[in-house]
């Protein structure tokens, strides 16, 4: 028997037994399934006794607060940028303080600002507070022993940023996360990219955000900007006005973090380990594994990693890319058996500080390739050496390279 309750805020709920073997929002990450199984390994919300089913973004605000465990299953798309009663909210109604686009250009130009000094003053600060009523309406905030699941085809959600910060025991499969923009991206004259023309515009809000967490687990979502693909913004101060930041980082001394069978498409800042060169809270942490996923014409971060012991397998790479695997300060990246098509064996790897990277079986077009070597060649101020000092043990699945040429990952 089953007990259905609705409120006129929450979303529908049941009370009842479930199947795990037959309800994938009630299934666990497999034992040996990359570093969020290890310990007592990953379950999220399974054991919750209450299912939350949310259409709206105050159906899954109220989810999200409701007791735990929770399963909170998302059937349909979801616009995070909506007021309480269901009103879209464009990015006019977030500004606030005589905060205007044309008004900040003005004030920062820098034929008359200059290119030495960061923004400051009356603008600067009401772009400040209209991102902070942005932030308010799109941060989703995931609490321990969850699992948030995407229901039929083309569930997810639109603008938001899921967080996963302060939090333990936590699932997040079969979404879509697309356009998570934002509204008020900040100049700053003094962030030159190696390369590029000087200044940058930088944006704040990731599609998932993983802090000081651990035993997380995000699995078969597709992670995209469309409809609002970086290539349509515009250039301010002759660099490109980006409103996109990550889509999947995890940083702040996060942990013991699977991400498997997702696609990636389409993105600059596609996916960080770490928080800073100079972090006291990374070091130790960071153990994470990406594998089986669809990294497709991403420019980079695919990942970028500082301090972790990550695990990079069985990953398919496709179309050009600034590079994928970044090796920052502390790194111990192991990358093995990816299948890398059309792109040029040195933009793979980066030497971003750090010393060395394990790549072994990976595979180019089809053929066997060093991508340290080749970074290497290309870069012989940037050596890398070979040998990361560690081998992954929780690799469960773990294919040739060959199986991957034909990957299908995502929501």
């Amino acid at each position: 028997m089953r007990f259905f309750a609705c409120g006129l805020v929450l979303a529908c709920a049941f009370t009842g037994t479930a199947h795990a073997g037959h309800d994938p929002a009630r299934q666990v990450l497999p034992a040996g399934d990359g570093w969020a199984s290890a310990g007592p390994g990953t379950t999220g919300g399974s054991a919750a006794t209450t299912v939350h089913e949310v259409r709206t973004r105050a159906e899954l605000i109220a989810a999200l607060a409701a007791p735990a465990p929770r399963i909170i299953k998302v059937r349909g798309v979801i616009d995070a940028n909506t007021a309480p009663d269901g009103t879209p909210l464009r990015c006019t109604d977030y500004a606030t303080g005589g905060y205007s686009l044309e008004g900040y250009l003005a004030a920062y130009d820098p034929a008359t600002w200059g290119w030495q000094r960061e923004p400051e003053g009356p603008l600067e600060e009401a772009r400040k507070a209209s991102a902070k009523k942005q932030e308010a309406t799109i941060a989703l905030n995931v609490g321990d022993d969850t699992t948030v699941i995407g229901v039929g085809e083309g569930a997810g959600i639109n603008g938001g940023s899921l967080r996963i910060h302060g939090s333990r025991n936590v699932i997040v499969r079969n979404l879509t996360f697309r356009d998570t923009h934002d509204c008020f991206p900040r100049w700053d004259p003094t962030d030159t990219s190696p390369g590029a023309s000087p200044g940058n515009w930088n944006s704040l809000y990731d599609s998932i955000s993983i802090q000081r967490s651990e035993h997380v687990w995000v699995d078969r979502s597709t992670f995209t900007d469309a409809p609002n693909p970086d290539s349509r913004q515009p250039l301010h101060f002759g660099r490109p006005y980006q409103v996109h930041d990550g889509q999947l980082d995890i940083t702040n001394g996060a942990d013991l973090v699977t991400v498997s069978r997702n696609r990636f498409e389409e993105h600059g800042k596609t996916m960080l380990i770490g928080s800073s060169n100079t972090s006291t809270t990374d070091p130790g942490k960071l153990r994470v594994s990406v594998h089986h996923n669809v990294f497709r014409n991403v420019l980079e971060r695919a990942p970028r990693v500082r301090f972790g012991q990550v695990h990079v397998y069985n990953n398919l790479y496709e179309g050009a890319q600034s590079y994928s695997w970044g090796v920052g300060v502390h790194s111990r990246i192991f990358a093995q058996n990816n299948y890398v098509k059309g792109i040029a064996a040195e933009k793979v790897v980066y030497n971003w500080g750090g010393t060395a990277i394990t790549d072994r079986g990976n595979l180019l077009n089809g053929r066997p390739h060093s991508f340290v070597h080749a970074h290497n060649a290309a870069n012989p101020d940037k050596q890398l050496a070979t040998d990361a000092g560690w081998t992954p043990t929780l690799d469960r699945g773990l294919e040739p390279a060959h199986r991957i040429r034909h990957l299908k990952a995502g929501a």
